[in-house]
């Protein structure tokens, strides 16, 4: 494959390094000579010294035969421009990265599609989801997220006391934004149907939309849970995304930021969370907010080193959960060493999604939800496939397959027997281990 990338900085370095070494045909785009010099010594691939935006340099750097664009640059407008650009020079597909959520919230105006370009990718919102999905359930089992974090899986254990135990699944009252995919019992895993019946000590996997999932789960956990305290370090758009991930009555939210301008900024958009001006290389600072009695600390600075030192310094008096961000792979060896519980990557997130995307194929296994008994699938629908048009209602489908979400577009959902599959719709299907013939022929996949 042909993939042509603009913008040499670390996440365009890491995405020309992932897909040089998936034996893909890379080039690099960048204004700055001195940065393609030092791609050119650690990469091989080719460079093109340029400005990404203008006409002859895409067509220098061959956009027009290239299957895949990707605008990487720091600067949001820059790779709007340039993907829709790069797509109006012929390449086949084109990505654009961007951080700032005006851009990719869509909130009445959906910038990729006015602009031609196929997808947006967000580094930091993907990234807080992780960090978010973490936070929320640390003790589960298997922890899956599809679709920019808007439908989640979790696996689970049934509580004593929980109001499913001994009903029949038909007669649950789930959201109708959940679905049951899979039940553990005794070490036996089996896809649940309608007569299957909940049991104290089961072990389960619930999907469901982000916004009704809180809800679902209660029936199978009994009680209230503990509001945990995250503490985040840094106000930058990564804190933001993972403030508004954890906006819920399950946590409190303090957050250090050292500008006092964009503290004031952040307070004014942020108002469930408490936020502080300091300096973090404060010694005493830690001491002073109470770190230590946090369940969370999150450093996710600009800087790898001081990310790497407060984390540490967190878990050194006491913090239960100390995750670090990391742009750089340098110093994830040391991690471990130094008490840190956990380490993000963005650029390593958007390169993973656009590995999905590169793929493309019309079949893939997502997950294994339960020692190889139930698998999680993603099933592209094409035009010719005999269930487009069709409700769920009205299809065919053995009784162990549970559609868990259709990604239409930027829409995600969990799909409703009204509701009908159309062309082009990403279905996540929870089935049994092995059952990728029975998938095919259900959806007509050649």
């Amino acid at each position: 494959m042909n993939i042509v990338i603009c913008g040499a900085g670390e996440v365009g370095q890491h995405a020309a390094r992932v897909f040089g070494a998936d034996g893909h045909d890379v080039t690099i785009i960048d204004l700055s000579a001195r940065k393609l010099a030092a791609v050119e010594e650690a990469i091989d691939i080719r460079t093109l010294c340029g400005n990404g935006a203008q006409v002859e340099v895409l067509r220098e750097a061959n956009v027009h035969g290239a299957d895949l664009f990707f605008a990487a640059t720091n600067i949001d407008e820059i790779n709007l421009l340039t993907a829709g650009v790069a797509k109006g020079v012929g390449v086949a597909r084109s990505v654009a990265r961007v951080h700032h959520s005006a851009y990719f919230d869509e909130r009445g105006f959906d910038y990729g599609r006015h602009l031609g370009i196929d997808h947006l990718v967000c580094p930091e919102h993907a990234t807080a989801v992780a960090i978010a999905q973490t936070l929320r359930n640390p003790g589960a089992l298997a922890v899956e997220s599809f679709a920019r974090g808007r439908v989640e899986m979790q696996q689970f254990q049934v509580s004593d006391k929980a109001r499913a135990i001994g009903t029949q699944l038909a007669d649950i009252q789930l959201p109708a934004g959940a679905r049951l995919a899979a039940i553990e019992r005794n070490g036996r895993a089996f896809l649940p149907t309608r007569d299957s019946v909940i049991a104290s000590g089961d072990i389960v996997t619930l999907v469901g939309d982000v916004e009704t999932f809180e809800h679902a789960q209660k029936l199978f956990v009994s009680g209230t849970a503990r509001r945990q305290h995250v503490v985040i370090m840094g106000g930058t758009a990564l804190g933001v995304w993972l403030a508004r991930a954890l906006h819920s009555r399950q946590f409190a939210v303090k957050m250090f930021v050292s500008d006092r301008q964009r503290a004031e900024e952040l307070a004014a958009k942020l108002e469930w969370v408490t936020m502080i001006h300091t300096d973090p290389d404060n010694p005493a600072l830690f001491e002073e907010e109470n770190v230590q009695n946090a369940d969370a600390f999150v450093a996710l600075a600009e800087d790898d080193e001081h990310n790497i030192l407060w984390a540490a310094r967190a878990k050194s008096l006491g913090v239960k959960s100390a995750i670090a961000v990391l742009q750089r792979a340098t110093y994830l060896h040391l991690l471990h060493h130094v008490g840190i519980d956990r380490a993000f990557s963005p650029r390593a997130t958007a390169v993973a999604q656009m590995r999905q995307w590169i793929e493309d194929v019309p079949l893939r296994r997502l997950a294994s939800l339960a020692e190889g008994t139930a698998d999680v699938y993603e099933v592209r629908v094409s035009n010719g496939s005999d269930v487009v048009g069709k409700p769920l209602r009205e299809i065919a489908f053995p009784e162990s397959l549970i559609i868990a979400a259709i990604e239409r577009g930027e829409k995600t959902f969990v799909p409703g027997a009204a509701d009908a599959i159309q062309s082009g719709d990403r279905l996540v299907v929870a089935g049994p281990a092995g059952i990728e013939k029975t998938l095919k022929k259900v959806f007509g996949i050649q």
